[in-house]
């Protein structure tokens, strides 16, 4: 919810039903996703070349969001052990991969974390880190912004308002001051305007909402950041909060769950189906094992239904045409604009 007129709008376009739908099992191979795809003609999803691999290296974050969907905080200790990451980066070396997103949690809070970026960028993969800015002044990382920079990492920010009210409410108090702190140092190294420091933001809806417009948002965060705070960015990804871990939590407490699954449902767009991440990208767990999505790991189900298997058991030339793992929140993927780490999947 970003100011009244976009929420009104929001709720308009992207209302939650009034009835309840059927009840739907996301814990089995037959979901509601299933349905949706067979009744547009859709074929069950299956993998191409796998061309992304995103790391998730950890649950620990010094912050505890209320949309977050790894369910992450100050008090998780799981933890990527270098041990680990020497496996992932002889594996990505045998496989040829040039591209790695790395996550958490807080992904710079592995101990590991610099090690991991520098041995990759030596390697010459490209790497993408998701980081919520608020980690930029926390202690021990007041060189983080420029060690970003000096390697070029691409960086996905997390900013799911450009008031302060909305982040405060949504990430914790002082968040928002801390993350536009963060931005400007950014802005000061030359992210958002050099073509080789790109420095992307997220957008989460505050509630069990769809996203708005992610061009038309882009325009208001572009305006708003630059005109109150002279901050550039490049590009807005917005993202759809689905319904796992703490947001799944929030929204049976309030009653909401069956609603906004309906609501995923509801709006359910076929246009998106080719672009999902899942066809292209291996996620991986702190511990080395492998999913086909970065929900689909924090949902526990393993690369397509298998048993739990390690990234250094996978042969990447035997995934394409393999079926992909799916379950009912697979639907805040493909509802509306559709939804990935990139953002939206369709215009």
């Amino acid at each position: 919810m970003v100011s009244t007129s976009l929420t009104t709008a929001h709720r308009e376009d992207f209302a939650l039903p009034t009835h309840h739908p059927p009840r739907v099992n996301g814990d089995r191979h037959s979901t509601s996703f299933d349905r949706a795809l067979a009744r547009h003609g859709l074929s069950p999803l299956c993998r191409n070349d796998t061309v992304d691999l995103q790391l998730n290296l950890g649950y620990l974050c010094n912050q505890a969001c209320t949309h977050c969907h790894v369910d992450a905080g100050p008090r998780r200790t799981e933890l990527m052990t270098q041990e680990t990451m020497n496996r992932i980066l002889d594996w990505c070396k045998q496989h040829g991969i040039q591209q790695v997103d790395l996550t958490g949690g807080a992904p710079e809070l592995n101990p590991h974390f610099r090690y991991l970026g520098e041995t990759l960028t030596r390697s010459g993969i490209a790497i993408t880190s998701r980081c919520n800015l608020t980690i930029l002044s926390e202690p021990g990382q007041n060189d983080l912004s420029s060690w970003y920079a000096r390697h070029r990492v691409r960086l996905v920010c997390s900013l799911p308002c450009y008031t302060q009210h909305t982040v405060d409410q949504q990430r914790g108090r002082g968040v928002y001051e801390r993350s536009i702190a963060g931005l400007k140092a950014l802005n000061q190294l030359g992210y958002g305007d050099d073509e080789l420091l790109v420095l992307d933001l997220v957008y989460n809806p505050g509630g069990p909402h769809l996203p708005p417009s992610q061009a038309r948002l882009e325009t208001q965060y572009r305006e708003r950041l630059m005109d109150e705070h002279g901050i550039a960015f490049n590009r807005l990804l917005t993202l759809t909060n689905l319904p796992i871990q703490r947001f799944a939590h929030q929204l049976k407490r309030s009653g909401d769950y069956a609603r906004y699954v309906g609501l995923l449902e509801q709006h359910f767009n076929p246009d998106t189906v080719p672009a999902l991440m899942c066809r292209t990208t291996l996620s991986v767990d702190w511990q080395g094992r492998v999913f086909d999505c970065d929900f689909n790991q924090m949902a526990g189900v393993h690369l397509g239904d298998r048993p739990s298997t390690y990234l250094w058991d996978v042969e990447p030339t035997a995934l394409p045409g393999q079926p992909i793992a799916v379950r009912t929140h697979c639907l805040g993927c493909t509802a509306g604009a559709g939804s990935s780490c990139a953002g939206a999947l369709v215009s």
